[in-house]
């Protein structure tokens, strides 16, 4: 089991950056990879980044390339989604998300889900 919570979600104004942070409880948190979603009022949710379990290996969707960057911290079982240059469209409801297999896009195949944080851009 593993148990996920998002924290660094706020108010921002356009141009502004923020730095979300999911702690996750588990021994085998470095065995999982690891992902940031997100999700809109009315809109499905959708992938952002993804992270392998080591690390190496990281995707981004081509809406945030340039801007977000997602690393980890397996000492302190950690994920991070450092966003930059904020958008109006990037206010949502934020969530990361582990797997215990590889990253993928698609919301349905991962394994656990943290309960989101609000993140909201003021233009």
């Amino acid at each position: 089991q593993v148990q996920l919570v998002e924290s660094g979600g706020g108010l921002v104004q356009a141009g502004g950056s923020l730095r979300l942070s999911c702690a996750a409880s588990g021994r085998t948190f470095n065995s999982y990879a690891m992902a940031w979603f997100r999700q809109a009022p009315g809109k499905e949710r959708e992938f952002i980044a993804g992270i392998s379990w080591s690390g190496a290996g990281t995707r981004y969707a081509d809406y945030v390339k340039g801007r977000f960057t997602i690393s980890r911290d397996n000492a302190k079982n950690t994920v991070y989604l450092q966003m930059n240059s904020l958008k109006p469209e990037d206010t949502a409801v934020y969530y990361c998300a582990a797997r215990n297999l590889g990253v993928v896009y698609t919301p349905v195949l991962y394994d656990y889900w943290g309960q989101g944080t609000q993140v909201t851009v003021s233009s």
